[in-house]
């Protein structure tokens, strides 16, 4: 027989092992589907979070808010001295009229809490600065400069929320990884069970074909292609309802707030295909770890 020929008898007795005992191979791939999706959720929500991090140090600002009665020229000699450091890109001078008229924009419907505040926008100075101004001692004394100068409340540095942010992004990736090992874990030895069990129920049968000379390749083979299709089953399960989930997500955030700080955005084809190939892989080392080491179809030896 055939290489070929062999992984075709493989597969198909494998398909009609898993209608044979669907019930079992049902909660393999239930767990090895759910195990993948919780780790692929914190995947893609790293993703994310990374993407919006980036997205911030391309457009890092240090905004300079005044009390309200500094004058235009007082922040235009402010905004004089930044221009001549080498990591501002840009100055822009954001009177209290105009900050008002941008929270009017973005917060209809919160127009009239500035009404009962007037001075709850003070006027302030926008700063664009290079992503890698940051690491500079130079960079820092600045701030310091301009936190101390007169008629300036407060400085807000974009560069600390994004350190806390990337922060944000390893925990979440690191919490990822750790529970998507153990859920991960769990599959294989799920579906390790399954398959064992499967080979013990067709003991006689494995006994009859090592009497007939059948090799351990062919014996086994039809347990570890089960395996496999259980561990794909279960990623392509887990790929599915995380990219439904995923683009249900973004849908609803589409146009708010909260969806254009979060970028939400469907998991990759690669991410996808990662879990199917997680989940493959996964079942397969099942299979092969349950068998190890068992003597299929063997009698003992005291009946020999």
């Amino acid at each position: 027989m055939t290489f070929r020929r062999a992984l075709a008898y493989f597969f198909r007795e494998a398909m009609v092992s898993l209608a044979r005992s669907w019930k079992v191979s049902f909660v393999a791939v239930t767990t090895i589907g759910v195990s993948l999706f919780v780790g692929g959720v914190f995947l893609v929500v790293g993703e994310n979070l990374a993407r919006v991090a980036e997205q911030a140090r391309e457009d890092v600002r240090v905004v300079v808010y005044f009390e309200p009665d500094a004058g235009e020229e007082q922040m235009a000699s402010v905004a004089r001295t930044a221009e001549r450091m080498p990591w501002v890109r840009a100055t822009a001078v954001v009177t209290a009229e105009q900050a008002r008229e941008r929270f009017v924009e973005i917060f209809p419907g919160l127009g009239e809490l500035l009404e009962r505040d007037a001075e709850a926008l003070p006027p302030s100075l926008e700063i664009g600065v290079r992503p890698d101004a940051a690491p500079s001692q130079g960079y820092q004394s600045w701030l310091e400069r301009l936190r101390d100068t007169p008629l300036v409340s407060t400085v807000d540095d974009d560069q600390e929320w994004i350190s806390q942010l990337g922060a944000a992004v390893a925990v979440v990736r690191g919490l990822g990884l750790a529970l998507g090992a153990i859920l991960l874990a769990a599959a294989v030895f799920t579906i390790g069970s399954v398959i064992r069990l499967t080979a013990y129920l067709y003991e006689e049968e494995i006994t009859i074909m090592r009497l007939v000379g059948a090799t351990e390749f062919f014996i086994r083979g039809p347990f570890y292609a089960e395996g496999l299709l259980q561990g794909l089953i279960g990623g392509a399960v887990a790929a599915g309802g995380l990219w439904l989930a995923f683009r249900s997500v973004a849908t609803r955030l589409t146009g708010s707030l909260l969806g254009a700080l979060t970028l939400v955005e469907a998991p990759s084809v690669e991410d996808l295909a990662l879990l199917v190939a997680l989940g493959t892989a996964a079942g397969l080392v099942g299979a092969v770890v349950s068998l190890r080491g068992e003597s299929l179809g063997e009698p003992p030896v005291d009946e020999i």
